[in-house]
């Protein structure tokens, strides 16, 4: 997988937390290592670095972590 082509990760309600979406995603193990991936800046948002846990994520944004994308999408 590719930064270019992010895979879609479709969530129900309006938005998502940044680490209840890695988890979803499959990019973390469960919240403290999603916390610690954030907190190490590992995390991207939209091309810039992402310190918050619980920012909150739309349909549209992507998400990089170790060169793997993933697009938040409507279910």
């Amino acid at each position: 997988m590719t930064s270019a082509q992010p895979e879609p990760i479709s969530i129900r309600d309006d938005s998502i937390r940044l680490g209840q979406l890695l988890k979803l995603a499959g990019l973390a193990e469960d919240g403290f290592h999603a916390k610690e991936l954030i907190e190490n800046g590992m995390v991207k948002v939209n091309g810039e670095i992402e310190s918050r846990r619980g920012k909150q994520l739309h349909v549209g944004d992507v998400v990089t972590l170790a060169g793997e994308s993933v697009v938040v999408a409507a279910e």
